[in-house]
């Protein structure tokens, strides 16, 4: 990631409202932090992370969580963004839990600089659980949805 990603980024995040977001990639881990009006100006932290010669293990997560997901198959964010299950306020929402969905399917809109991106399913199923909130900030990579591919 390039100084002038970083800066798109943290012109983003300002003009987003969102008061905080982070960002870890191999190599680097960012978090952008923006105050309220009359509080401590935008706070930016751009962290090198040392590349380890052993390979880097993941914490468990808890163990319901993880057995009762384990056999659902997890669509997660492609961009970072404001996550949106309709194409408009006065539509209905792309899917619901139980709806069935198809290769190819629009499952949500993620904004990103004033740009709306279709989110497409890559695989067949059922809709689970939907795991983020409408209008909600996401993360690069952060699960939206569980899908059962059965």
């Amino acid at each position: 990631m390039d100084i002038k990603e970083i800066q798109s980024l943290i012109k983003f995040v300002a003009k987003s409202g969102v008061s905080e977001v982070k960002l870890e990639m191999k190599d680097i881990k960012i978090t952008v932090r923006t105050g309220a009006i009359g509080s401590a100006p935008e706070t930016t932290y751009v962290q090198q992370i040392p590349m380890a010669s052993a390979p880097m293990v993941a914490a468990p997560e808890a163990a319901s969580d993880s057995d009762d997901d384990s056999k659902y198959i997890t669509i997660k964010s492609p961009i970072i963004g404001t996550f949106y299950r309709k194409p408009a306020p006065e539509k209905p929402s792309f899917v619901e839990v139980g709806a069935t969905i198809g290769k190819g399917d629009v499952l949500c809109v993620i904004e990103a600089m004033k740009l709306f991106n279709d989110i497409e399913s890559e695989v067949s199923g059922k809709i689970v659980k939907v795991l983020v909130d409408d209008s909600s900030p996401v993360e690069f990579d952060q699960p939206l949805f569980l899908v059962d591919p059965s």
